[in-house]
């Protein structure tokens, strides 16, 4: 067994467990704390400890999105797949809108329909296309998700769709990875460079930059490929969490008002 195998001891369903336990504390700590004004998004009033697991929570959609193409290549029915990822983004954007629409607008849709739209991107490559016109197809696909305003948008199906591509090939995987990333991180951050850094936005750019290369390494080193010791809970305990997490946040801040 060489070093790299030994270094490879977390299951899937441990990953998952892990970086949802930072999604809930850390939406929580964020949702309950931008009220019903529009957030300039560092929630900088909140103490540390609590802003450094809204931040944290960022360790999510990378994972999210490497499990989208994990999923794609085991799954015994991508049409399945695509279902349930499709069901649950429905049933995800009543509480989503609930939360956000007053705060940012009411056009926008969650992360679900991103992996969704993710997992098309995959089809598309994969389909007995031309490849202009597989290109073609990712393009709209994810001009979809740009138009729809779904969370991390274009980001997420060009991840998932390099992963894919370069699934065996660990230079080229990494080089697509940190090129999406560091344009996300570019766009997102060239106002905060127009106006000069403060504190809390250079804190808030390096734990950026370490969710991202935390989520590449969990996944590239420690992830064994295995599944957990109760899949088929963990399979739909995940898929049930992600909207009752934001009931119970939407529940929270109408008890609190």
């Amino acid at each position: 067994m060489d070093n790299n195998s030994r270094l490879k001891v977390i299951n899937r369903d441990v990953i998952k467990y892990i970086i949802i336990f930072f999604m809930f504390w850390g939406h929580l700590f964020a949702w309950l704390s931008v009220g019903d004004t529009p957030p300039d998004g560092l929630f900088e009033y909140l103490p540390f400890w609590q802003r450094l697991f809204v931040e944290l929570s960022l360790l999510t959609p990378p994972v999210m999105f490497f499990f989208v193409a994990d999923g794609y290549k085991y799954t015994r029915s991508v049409k399945k797949y695509a279902q349930r990822l499709f069901i649950f983004a429905c049933i995800t954007q009543v509480p989503f809108t609930i939360l956000w629409g007053p705060i940012t607008g009411w056009w926008g849709a969650n992360i679900m329909f991103t992996l969704f739209f993710s997992l098309l991107t995959l089809c598309a490559w994969d389909s007995r296309f031309k490849l202009w016109q597989r290109i073609t197809l990712v393009v709209l696909i994810c001009g979809v998700t740009a138009a729809l305003v779904s969370e991390w948008m274009v980001f997420g199906p060009l991840t998932v769709l390099g992963l894919h591509i370069f699934r065996e090939k660990p230079k080229a995987r990494l080089i697509w990875y940190a090129s999406v990333w560091g344009v996300y991180m570019l766009i997102s951050f060239i106002p905060y460079c127009l106006d000069g850094f403060s504190p809390i936005e250079a804190e808030v750019s390096a734990v950026h930059l370490f969710d991202f290369a935390a989520a590449y390494v969990i996944m590239t080193v420690f992830y064994n490929g295995k599944k957990g010791r109760f899949p088929k809970f963990s399979k739909w305990f995940f898929y049930i969490f992600y909207p009752a997490h934001l009931w119970l946040a939407v529940i929270l801040r109408y008890v609190m008002k």
